[in-house]
């Protein structure tokens, strides 16, 4: 694979923003489109390819943008349409592509097409969600659970059937199966594409369902040991879901007709969200021909961190399966997991003294992986996950449900500071945000960050300058087998005329590269 076979996502590095804790505009305690806008410098200086942009379509935020009541419009919290197009323009301006989250698996139970549907059995949307009957003794259909805790099934007494939401009652599933649903998000698609978008990570793409009649039940997980968090609060991990519940062979129509809407636009990145029983096969199926480009990566987000064998076997097996291609997107942060610079500390055993150094490793390695990158809000900072909110300023349902003993994802969705000496950090004038600012990453705020030349934030921009010379990283997706001694992960990037050895030492959190 040589330059003019990549496309731009091919090895990028994407920069999630989590919209409601980016940047707050009006005085509100919410950030906001605008907001965003005004901080795209910071986020150009950096170096990085694109941004991907949580939802912020119209919704009642019981999911927080999860649940989305209307695909083709901002939630008023968050601005308007003509603040979003001001969003890409000045984006593109930058040099900056633009990706949003597309969530298809389900919608709000506010959306129009999910209550004209749980009215009746014979109205035009009757069909768009898993509506099943009972069974005789007045029990839900299967044994299907949700990931957010309780069953997988609710009663709608006008229909007198259970319909499915494989996360919260308010996310009813839509069925794939209609070709109707499919349609209506190719429409959503092109409206996008028609705003200038660039790509989009479709959330969650594995719990789509798109299977009919007869529901099978999910078979019991042999293997479950109670874990680590969240494992050991959901009896969710006690079965076996591929092909039942999730991963759903027929789900691939979705795939190919947002991949068919995407190549009519052409350069348009497609990027899926995924798990399952079997990750890496799920990922394949999702990447066959004709499907999506890639799938975001769950190896190295393990919610209680991973060693350095750990991160050795979860690299690999994501490298034994797709080397030679740009099919995967690697992470360590999102919006759902423990920040890594906290997660990936606890599981090395590092000091509190270390974390920059490691955060910096961290970003190294994974930048230097094949395939796209995407940086957490906050990465570039070393910013740490906050575990001291207390219960009652929690907002995660997730966490609300299983406190105090899980606490969800408010720990790593705390607003962004940008100036230590600035009220609430920088990010709002409110007198209250949605969620409390963390006193511990005053110390590294952005701006201030920015402006300090031995920062995080300064040493990765250097870095991925560094980057972008390199043949070896920039112009193939082909590495070596990983070796190196006990705290050492080590490889070769390859192309025609550069092999590049990468050498990461967890001992000495150093990084160090080499041509031969």
């Amino acid at each position: 694979m040589d330059g003019q076979d990549l496309n731009w996502w091919d090895s990028a590095i994407i920069y999630q923003i989590y919209p409601r804790s980016f940047q707050d505009s009006n005085a509100d305690g919410i950030g906001d489109l605008p907001g965003i806008t005004s901080r795209l410098d910071y986020i150009a200086k950096l170096g990085v390819d694109a941004i991907w942009i949580s939802p912020f379509f119209k919704s009642p935020q019981k999911d927080f943008g999860y649940d989305v009541a209307d695909y083709c419009d901002v939630n008023p919290e968050y601005g308007t349409l003509a603040d979003f197009d001001a969003l890409i323009e000045r984006a593109h301006d930058l040099g900056l592509r633009a990706m949003i989250d597309i969530v298809a698996g389900h919608c709000s139970d506010q959306h129009a097409w999910f209550e004209e549907s749980r009215r009746s059995r014979d109205n035009p949307k009757a069909d768009w969600f898993h509506w099943v009957d009972p069974k005789p003794d007045g029990t839900a259909p299967t044994n299907w659970l949700s990931f957010f805790g309780g069953r997988a099934w609710t009663w709608e007494p006008r229909r007198q059937q259970y319909y499915l939401h494989n996360f919260l009652p308010s996310q009813p599933n839509l069925n794939h199966a209609n070709s109707e649903v499919r349609e209506a998000f190719e429409d959503i698609a092109r409206f996008w594409f028609d705003r200038g978008v660039d790509g989009f990570r479709l959330d969650a793409v594995h719990t789509i369902n798109a299977d009919s009649a007869p529901y099978r039940d999910n078979a019991v997980n042999p293997d479950f040991v109670p874990g680590e968090l969240p494992q050991q609060q959901q009896p969710f991990f006690r079965q076996l879901h591929d092909t039942a519940q999730l991963n759903q062979p027929s789900i691939q129509s979705f795939s190919e007709s947002y991949r068919r809407v995407a190549d009519e636009y052409g350069g348009r990145f497609l990027m899926g969200e995924l798990h399952g029983d079997d990750p890496v096969k799920a990922s394949k199926t999702f990447t066959a021909e004709g499907r999506l480009h890639a799938t975001y990566n769950f190896n190295l987000l393990a919610w209680g961190g991973l060693d350095v064998d750990g991160l050795r076997e979860a690299i690999s097996e994501a490298i034994d399966a797709f080397n030679g291609t740009s099919h995967l997107t690697f992470a360590f942060s999102n919006h759902d997991v423990p920040r890594s610079a906290t997660r990936q500390m606890d599981s090395l055993g590092l000091e509190p003294a270390q974390e920059e150094e490691l955060q910096l490793l961290l970003l190294k390695l994974e930048s230097c992986l094949i395939g796209s990158t995407c940086v957490y809000q906050g990465e570039e900072l070393a910013c740490a996950d906050i575990r001291d909110i207390p219960v009652c300023q929690m907002q995660d349902p997730w966490g609300i449900e299983f406190a105090p003993e899980f606490l969800g994802r408010d720990t790593c969705r705390t607003p962004m500071v940008w100036q230590a000496d600035a009220p609430n950090g920088g990010f709002s004038t409110a007198n209250k945000t949605w969620l409390p600012i963390a006193k511990q990453h005053l110390a590294r705020a952005g701006l201030d960050e920015a402006a300090r030349p031995a920062s995080v934030y300064n040493q990765f921009a250097e870095f991925l300058s560094w980057r972008k010379d390199q043949p070896a990283l920039m112009t193939a997706n082909e590495m070596s087998a990983l070796n190196g001694a006990e705290d050492i992960i080590e490889f070769d990037r390859i192309c025609p005329t550069q092999t590049l050895r990468c050498r990461f030492d967890f001992k000495n959190l150093t990084a160090q590269f080499e041509e031969i």
